[in-house]
């Protein structure tokens, strides 16, 4: 056998590639798991953007390589896209780059500006393939606090006092996953400030900035950010669009154009019809946000009802697909507690140790089940949990 390269060694494959497969092994016609793990929205994109779709795909000339930057049309939209929803403005020509999903711009990103040995500042909890990345380039990972006694914010007073001078990228991702902080400007300019200060990039991952939001806000409208910060974005979470692999890096045309050299070297364009769809997307009006958002917010209610039923503590001002929760005080290991539920009740939910140590005492319901599958889960828990607490049983200890 050849050996596979040292860069994987320490990556593991993503928590969800292998438990998904687990989860579908125990899925039977009798007896369906409901699946509250995954942030995969279910419900349609606009209807126009489908029909740009299917239109295109109907052309026989639009079936070639396209542009690295991807077609104007869409770039426009994009700028129109940010100009309407964050205040912010850009150029379409030089501070826009189009991506197949914004999770591919996390590898180019950190291909074009990160050498082996440079250090990474990843949050604790966060998104796991930011470390998953820094690894597979030879970086050095370096997590900063994400604290539940600050709402979940970054502890900045303990950031300032760290050795930053190796530090080449902070990854930071507002409104946050999985616990659905917002970061307010105020944060965004410190955090700025700090980069500007230290010289490094920082990078705000922002896919969920239209869910459940009152205000959403890109890091490029802040101050100074230009210098520092580039944004992913994407119409993944937003426009129910995950399959589609369609999103966007933003900021210093010095910076995109380091990207498009990496990215260049990986694909060979986005297909075309996809684009055309994209350019409907982005032009989805508040209407279908707001319809988009009422079903969220009773589906979130249920969320909590399920949490509720388990005994766990959480907050209600959360953004974004997930509830984020801590789990009763007596569950010492949340993991096996997770999998207790998953083949008692046949209703898989995450826990949050997979973001990181400090969501070891955590688990996060994903909203994009319908509400109906999230009340038959609480009734699966509910009787589940009833069964567990009943007198004629010896309680197990977890």
């Amino acid at each position: 056998m050849i050996e596979a390269a040292n860069r994987i060694k320490n990556v593991e494959e993503y928590y969800f590639s292998k438990k998904l497969a687990e989860v579908r092994s125990i899925d039977t016609p009798e007896w369906r798991v409901i699946n509250l793990g995954i942030g995969s929205p279910d419900q349609m994109p606009a209807a126009n953007a489908i029909d740009a779709l299917i239109t295109s795909a109907k052309n026989p000339a639009n079936h070639g390589y396209q542009n690295y930057k991807g077609i104007p049309q869409l770039r426009n939209g994009i700028a129109d896209f940010y100009q309407n929803t964050y205040g912010v403005t850009l150029n379409t020509e030089t501070e826009i780059l189009p991506l197949m999903g914004s999770k591919e711009g996390i590898m180019h990103i950190m291909m074009a500006f990160v050498n082996e040995g440079d250090e990474v500042l990843i949050p604790d909890p966060g998104y796991p393939t930011y470390a998953s990345v820094a690894k597979l380039v030879g970086a050095k990972t370096s997590t900063y606090a994400m604290k539940e006694e600050l709402g979940w914010g970054i502890d900045l007073e303990e950031l300032r006092k760290r050795d930053l001078s190796k530090v080449k990228v902070m990854w930071v991702n507002f409104p946050h996953m999985p616990t659905g902080r917002i970061a307010s400007r105020a944060e965004l300019k410190e955090l700025v400030d700090l980069a500007r200060k230290h010289q490094f990039l920082i990078v705000n991952d922002n896919p969920y900035s239209l869910i459940l939001n009152n205000h959403p806000l890109s890091i490029l409208s802040i101050e100074g950010a230009a210098d520092v910060a580039l944004e992913l974005n994407s119409l993944s979470k937003s426009h129910n669009m995950a399959g589609w692999r369609i999103g966007w890096v933003a900021g210093n045309p010095q910076y995109i154009d380091a990207v498009l050299r990496v990215k260049s070297n990986m694909d060979s364009g986005m297909f075309l019809g996809l684009q055309h769809a994209a350019v409907e997307a982005l032009q989805s009006g508040t209407e279908w946000f707001t319809q988009l958002n009422t079903i969220y917010q009773k589906r979130k209610d249920a969320a909590c009802r399920i949490l509720d039923e388990l005994g766990c503590a959480y907050s209600k001002e959360q953004s974004g697909l997930f509830v984020w929760a801590k789990a009763p005080d007596h569950i010492q290991d949340v993991e096996k507690w997770i999998d207790e539920i998953l083949y008692g009740t046949h209703v898989f939910i995450t826990p949050g140790f997979i973001f990181g140590e400090a969501g070891r005492k955590h688990i996060r319901i994903s909203l994009c089940a319908t509400e109906e599958k999230l009340n038959e889960a609480r009734e699966r828990i509910k009787e589940f949990v009833s069964k567990k607490n009943s007198p004629e049983k010896k309680p197990v200890s977890i």
